[in-house]
């Protein structure tokens, strides 16, 4: 299975890194291909909104920055997991601005490859997760249809383990 991780923590060795690392460890030791982008280290921009992916543009944002990258990934990618902090009772704005670029790329609908969604959320605080949560439920797993391969948080008992479980079992047979 070819797995897109976006990992939206600008700490290269913080709970989200960890986290991240865990699942990427695990999936590829079952022949899985991990692909992991630190949005935060990345150039780009927010959405304009212009409308241009859905007219004239035909499907592609008339931006260009590193979210092309991101885009030739997702064309066949059938798991996605996104990742990071909890910033103000959301996501870090690095991965929300890579999230609302996603616009071209996955409305009116994802590509047909594209089955599965995680996320993985850290905080200070065991309460902050509502915000992140409804977006994950309402966008992936709702309008997208995606099947939830789970919500998971520093804050949860064993998270690693059940991370590490989780990528372990992913259903889809791995790439040769």
């Amino acid at each position: 299975m070819k797995i897109l991780v976006l990992n939206g923590s600008p700490r290269p060795k913080g709970n989200t890194a960890g986290m991240v690392a865990a699942f990427r460890e695990t999936a590829e030791q079952h022949g899985h291909l991990v692909r992991v982008f630190n949005v935060c280290r990345m150039n780009i921009k927010g959405c304009l909104a212009c409308e241009r992916c859905h007219g004239k543009g035909e499907g592609k944002c008339a931006q260009r920055d590193d979210m092309d990258t991101i885009y030739a990934e997702l064309k066949d990618t059938e798991m996605l997991v996104l990742a990071a902090p909890i910033y103000y009772h959301g996501i870090s704005g690095q991965l929300k601005c890579a999230i609302d670029r996603f616009y071209s790329a996955l409305y009116p609908a994802a590509p047909p490859s594209l089955k599965k969604a995680a996320m993985f959320l850290s905080s200070g605080d065991p309460d902050m997760y509502v915000g992140a949560r409804f977006s994950f439920e309402g966008d992936f797993l709702g309008y997208l249809g995606l099947e939830d391969k789970g919500l998971y948080t520093n804050h949860d008992r064993n998270v690693m383990e059940k991370i590490r479980e989780m990528a372990a079992t992913l259903s889809c047979p791995p790439r040769p």
